[in-house]
């Protein structure tokens, strides 16, 4: 196997570094202006921008999307659609205790009630929801997106 260079640049020659890979998450939803709604005024998403059907949205300058289920692709299906969700989005915030009860209040589901967890990367408090279309939220307070110890 060989390896890849890490800078793009040098497999075109042209003289600008590459740019840092990135992973998106995308929700299906059932109704995607609902949804855009929801999330701007349960958890204070900022819109970045609006397809009508698929919309990017971002909580903290941590970007996420939301795209409408597409009858002709039944790949896409909405949690509510199948009765089940494999995936957990996790959001790390200053305020998760806040972040979770202004969900609630806005219509959704609470989960695991907010608890102090032991972890490599020192006290971790989290918990969740889940939110009305269906998707299973973890909310804690510190991140472990980065090497440890710290």
């Amino acid at each position: 196997m060989t390896e890849e260079p890490r800078d793009r640049s040098a497999l075109s020659g042209d003289t600008v570094p590459a740019a840092p890979s990135v992973i998106s998450v995308m929700l299906i939803v059932s109704d995607a202006d609902a949804a855009v709604a929801w999330y701007r005024t349960a958890l204070g998403a900022t819109e970045l921008w609006n397809l009508g059907g698929v919309a990017g949205l971002e909580i903290g300058g941590a970007p996420f999307y939301l795209h409408q289920v597409n009858p002709e692709n039944p790949t896409e299906t909405s949690p509510g659609q199948v009765g089940v969700t494999s995936t957990r989005i996790e959001v790390f915030i200053d305020d998760p205790d806040t972040f979770i009860e202004r969900a609630v209040a806005a219509g959704a589901v609470a989960g695991a009630a907010i608890e102090d967890h032991r972890v490599p990367w020192g006290t971790h408090r989290q918990g969740g929801f889940t939110d009305p279309f269906g998707h299973n939220w973890s909310v804690g307070d510190k991140s472990p997106l980065s090497s440890f110890p710290r």
